[in-house]
């Protein structure tokens, strides 16, 4: 007999997974943003202000109600506490985390289905479902943005540098920009080049750069980091948690970093620092870690040490600093052009 403890933990968990599920479909039709700006909603006023289904948002209304997402009074619907906790607009939105459940779940259906062939499909497989691939920007920009501006930012001095220079940073892996629109609004003197391999991610960076009033400064283009190519040579490169992905060309990259920086300038690695001792995976500031080693792994990647960058930055000719964050669960390496 399974132990009732168990049992009441693992329905816990499948409960907390249907919850993130309902929530991200809020999140995806706008649903919460919605509520929060017009009041409470029944359904079919909700649909049509929506342009959705009515019979959609009907269902996903009881269900949000059911678990607490939504609240009711005489037959209209308002978010919750908790629904409000996901609405997209908010600087300190939940939407990380529903979004990144539905992703997971993807990654998961990926990995059962190819674990006996071996096939790892690369990176097309983020692109494989249309409501995910335009929200991984939004994605990791909450999950990660506060952590760079409140920490990193101020602890790595080699990003005054590249201001006091009003010089020219180029993020290789841009995603929807986030990081690059971060250095513009504290740095002034700051110019930005951002790449990215998906379309969608860079329409999100040139809209938001826009909105924000950086475009000026600012400016993004589709293509990878093989081919990549800027009128001058660059005072930064930045790579944010996308070095893992081009590791199979680890010295290639490296020597692209290398001849694309300018005397003296830096490149800038952010990745999940992977330990050394399986162990330290228990931790729970660490768990997450371990899955998505798993997702990168159906990728054709796998997280790295940071002794790891920094030996590859000493191949290259490069001197290299090491900045740890959030108990060591992740490593900022500098490398530095020193000819």
């Amino acid at each position: 007999m399974i132990d009732e403890t168990l049992r009441n933990r693992v329905m816990a968990w499948q409960q907390g997974a249907v919850a993130l599920d309902l929530a991200f479909i809020g999140i995806h039709n706008g649903l919460f943003d919605l509520l929060a700006r017009e009041g409470a909603f029944a359904p079919g006023p909700l649909a049509r202000a929506a342009g959705l289904d009515e019979g959609y948002v009907r269902a996903w209304c009881e269900a949000a109600y059911a678990f607490e997402l939504l609240e009711r009074e005489a037959g209209a619907y308002r978010n919750s506490p908790l629904g409000e906790a996901f609405r997209s607009d908010s600087d300190d939105t939940l939407l990380p985390a529903a979004v990144g459940s539905l992703f997971a779940a993807h990654m998961a259906e990926r990995a059962a289905g190819l674990m006996k062939s071996g096939e790892r499909p690369g990176e097309k497989v983020l692109a494989e479902r249309d409501t995910l691939l335009p929200w991984f920007g939004p994605m990791l920009e909450r999950s990660f943005g506060r952590l760079f501006e409140t920490h990193i930012l101020p602890a790595v001095s080699e990003f005054a540098e590249v201001n006091a220079k009003g010089g020219l940073a180029v993020d290789l892996g841009c995603g929807n920009g986030w990081y690059l629109r971060i250095l513009a609004r504290h740095m002034p003197g700051l110019r930005g080049l951002g790449l990215d391999g998906f379309e969608e991610n860079v329409r999100q960076a040139e809209t938001l750069a826009a909105r924000e009033g950086l475009a000026d400064r600012l400016r993004f283009q589709v293509g990878d980091i093989y081919h990549f190519a800027s009128d001058e040579p660059a005072d930064l490169i930045a790579m944010n948690r996308a070095l893992h992905h081009v590791w199979d060309r680890k010295d290639e990259v490296f020597r692209l970093l290398r001849d694309h920086l300018k005397p003296g300038g830096v490149a800038v690695i952010w990745e999940p620092a992977w330990p050394e001792d399986v162990e330290a995976l228990r931790a729970p500031h660490r768990r997450p870690m371990a899955f998505q080693n798993l997702a990168e792994y159906v990728q054709g990647n796998h997280f790295l040490r940071p002794e790891e960058i920094q030996a590859a930055f000493a191949e290259a000719g490069m001197e290299s600093s090491l900045y740890t964050f959030k108990d060591g669960a992740e490593a900022v390496v500098v490398g530095r052009r020193v000819d």
